[in-house]
């Protein structure tokens, strides 16, 4: 599973802009995007991050959409739309991190081994339920492999703990490029 090469951090930076632009009601659509923007990936989430707790975090897997909107439309949704928080304000700007994951496109995991705890995110699918943790999850919270393809059946996909062991339940392994602003 190869991660994608990514030209620059300017990522972060262009994310830092757009949301900048969008809390201070001027045109985020005309905030430019970092060159290369017709670079594959299989995803991208944005996480933000206030005096380093978690405050925001989104993303898309459509890989059809070019990088910088989907970064921009990441962005947007960790800052506006994330149900567990306000949406973010403009004294708030300064006192952000942000985070963005570039994903490679997933492949199916085949066995538990596979996983690599700090290199592989998850995704995990069954129906219309659908669950993802990023790889900085399980680093940051010192979760061991099964622990975490658990919880993120349980966490994110709705689905029992143990759904992962069943052949009804696909996971799929994901890398990403991390850029921080």
């Amino acid at each position: 599973m190869a991660t994608q090469p990514i030209p620059s951090a300017s990522w972060a930076l262009f994310a830092r802009d757009v949301l900048a632009a969008a809390v201070l009601h001027a045109d985020q659509e005309s905030v430019p995007a970092p060159r290369d923007v017709s670079l594959p990936h299989g995803g991208v989430f944005v996480t933000l991050h206030k005096h380093r707790r978690l405050r925001g975090c989104m993303g898309t897997l459509d890989a059809d959409v070019p990088l910088a909107e989907a970064v921009r439309r990441a962005t947007l949704s960790a800052a506006f739309h994330d149900p567990r928080f306000p949406p973010v304000a403009s004294p708030e700007l300064a006192e952000l991190d942000l985070e963005v994951s570039v994903l490679s496109h997933p492949e199916p995991m085949h066995d538990l081994a596979e996983l690599v705890i700090g290199r592989h995110g998850v995704l995990v699918r069954r129906g219309p339920q659908r669950g993802l943790f990023l790889p900085q999850v399980a680093a940051e919270h010192h979760l061991d492999r099964e622990t975490f393809v658990s919880r993120c059946c349980d966490e994110k996909a709705g689905l029992p703990a143990d759904a992962w062991r069943q052949p009804d339940t696909e996971v799929l392994l994901f890398t990403t490029e991390v850029f921080r602003a």
